[in-house]
Parts: C-alpha cells; structure tokens; sequence
C-alpha cells in the first residue's frame, strides 16, 4: 500500500504591501494571521480563493534582518521562489505534507 499524505496548514499572512527588491524582484510585505510562517514550508498564494502560485520561500524577514520564523502578530517580508506577482490583499498559507 502506499502511505497515505495529508496537507496540514501552519499559518497564514496577508500581504500587506508590494516592494522592489534589489535583484530585481518583488518582496510582499506580511501580517502574519495565524500561526507561524517558517524558513522551510511551502507557501501557497491565494487570491479571491483561488490558488495562485505553490513553491518554496527565498527570503524571509523581520524589519531588515533575517529570520528563521514570523509567528501571529508580526510583521515581515517574504519573497517566494520563482514569483513575483503579488498584490495587496493576497493571502500566504504556509503548509507541510504529513505521512499519517
């Protein structure tokens, strides 16, 4: 038998702001909703509850430094790998597949 996955959300963000980065792509500025946003999730972008886009994150950042994790609360800066088309009012899911 083949084992049995399922999808578990970590936390979610809304993107509160778009800004340029300097290697020429674009950063979404973050409110994290609820739980916790890491380093090593994947990140699902949801517009009008719609998926988007689905990959890893390149940058994470709390004000200029970087970080391992934003957890509910705070506010930071993420840049995914491969996107670049954010908008105000998109909504970041962070989320791990779980071997049940």
């Amino acid at each position: 038998l083949a084992p049995v996955t399922r999808d578990v959300l970590v936390g979610y963000a809304t993107v509160r702001a778009v800004f340029s980065v300097s290697r020429g792509g674009k950063a979404a500025g973050v409110y994290v909703n609820d739980g916790s946003i890491t380093r090593g999730t994947e990140m699902r972008v949801m517009r009008n509850g719609r998926q988007t886009f689905a990959g890893d994150i390149l940058s994470l950042k709390h004000f200029k430094d970087d970080v391992r994790e934003l957890t509910t609360g705070l506010e930071g800066g993420i840049a995914l790998d491969g996107f670049d088309a954010f908008k105000e009012g998109d909504v970041l899911e962070a989320h791990r597949t779980e071997t049940v």
